[in-house]
């Protein structure tokens, strides 16, 4: 076993005083949910949240969190979805994947491998898929790995992350396989569903690139291959998608997120975010770690109907979007901007406020033009 753990090392697991301080902020009978890549590509996304960095870190469950809080969101896939997509997964692996190997041009499923991936806990799962996918490589054969499981470190704690399959080629290289059940109709798919599938793939792809560096002949693709059904049909079709713009945007994200040891160890004393304490208790330790909030975090954070509402009783521009907030420069509350606006304050040489107060007078030229007062 040690052995496969030289070719594709788990990343460092956290110290035991670190653990035992996560398990805190969970709660004493909270179990630790687990990041998956879709969360590493919505932390990314926005490494300066803090908030987000620690409750995911720490495993905490943000849908029951946002709840006691008094601000939950219907999140996550409908049950219908959920099984729409496991019952195409389970038709393009059929019959040791002969489907998903047609769409990679491989004529017939004998010539290719398929290995038991299985092990104790995700630790030995990695180490598992580390050693298959050295073995695969080595023997220059087609081989097809099954829900492999993937280790990453994110802000100095562990991510097991388990990609739909990834594909060994005779030339020594992998690519991922995201099979989605949205429709690829004409040979297109909705570009938003397309970017966030991208999004995801580019962590496995990350992850893949740590056992990669330690193995022999090894060269992780660029690109994934994309599996949707065709058009009305529940026949599988497949597209590549090049995900080096998401790859790159990704790595830098998650090494410019803070340590979690150094966000925790800024918390007050006795902070947790055990879901039996009281609301308002819940909701002062929640407030004691800094958020970005963004409109974007609607759509990929539990809590993003607390923060928002947050950030309005603050009246910070950054509820308005990431873009308006660049644009306004040191201005940073919607007051602030009106003032400006209004020429009650502000500095009249800053870009900025020129740029509101000329916006100002245009529209009152405009209403006056109108006739309205």
């Amino acid at each position: 076993m040690s052995e496969s753990l030289d070719s594709g090392p788990p990343p460092q697991a956290p110290t035991t005083a670190l653990r035992q301080r996560l398990a805190e902020l969970r709660g004493p009978a909270a179990q630790p949910h687990p990041l998956d890549a879709r969360a590493l590509a919505a932390l990314a996304a926005n490494p300066g949240c803090e908030r987000r960095a620690l409750l995911d870190g720490a495993g905490v469950d943000k849908a029951g969190l946002a709840s006691a809080l008094g601000s939950a969101a219907a999140f996550g896939q409908s049950q219908f979805a959920f099984m729409r997509g496991n019952a195409f997964e389970a038709k393009v692996k059929a019959d040791g994947g002969t489907e998903l190997l047609r769409l990679l041009g491989v004529e017939t499923s004998a010539q290719v491998r398929v290995p038991d991936l299985s092990a104790a806990g995700p630790e030995g799962r990695a180490a598992r898929t580390a050693l298959a996918l050295r073995d695969a490589t080595a023997a220059g054969a087609w081989t097809l790995l099954d829900h492999p499981m993937l280790a990453l470190e994110v802000a100095g704690s562990p991510a097991y992350l388990e990609p739909d399959a990834v594909v060994v080629h005779p030339d020594g290289r992998w690519t991922v396989v995201e099979i989605k059940s949205f429709p690829m109709i004409d040979a297109s798919a909705d570009a938003a569903k397309v970017g966030a599938a991208a999004r995801q793939a580019a962590v496995y792809v990350l992850a893949l690139e740590r056992v990669a560096a330690l193995t022999d002949g090894a060269e992780v693709a660029h690109s994934i291959l994309l599996v949707c059904p065709k058009d009305f049909s529940n026949l599988p079709t497949a597209s590549v998608v090049d995900v080096r713009k998401q790859l790159s945007v990704t790595r830098r994200q998650l090494t410019r997120l803070t340590r979690i040891e150094d966000i925790a160890a800024a918390l007050p004393e006795g902070t947790t975010f055990d879901l039996e304490r009281p609301a308002d208790e819940l909701t002062a330790a929640v407030e004691s770690v800094s958020a970005a909030y963004a409109p974007e975090c609607l759509a990929a954070c539990e809590l993003a109907f607390h923060c928002r509402e947050r950030a309005r009783d603050a009246g910070a521009v950054e509820a308005l979007g990431r873009g308006v907030r660049g644009e306004l420069g040191g201005l940073t509350t919607i007051g602030e901007v009106l003032a400006a606006a209004r020429g009650a304050a502000g500095d009249p040489d800053d870009p900025a406020v020129a740029a509101l107060r000329r916006a100002s007078a245009l529209r009152a030229e405009a209403l006056e033009g109108a006739g309205c007062r």
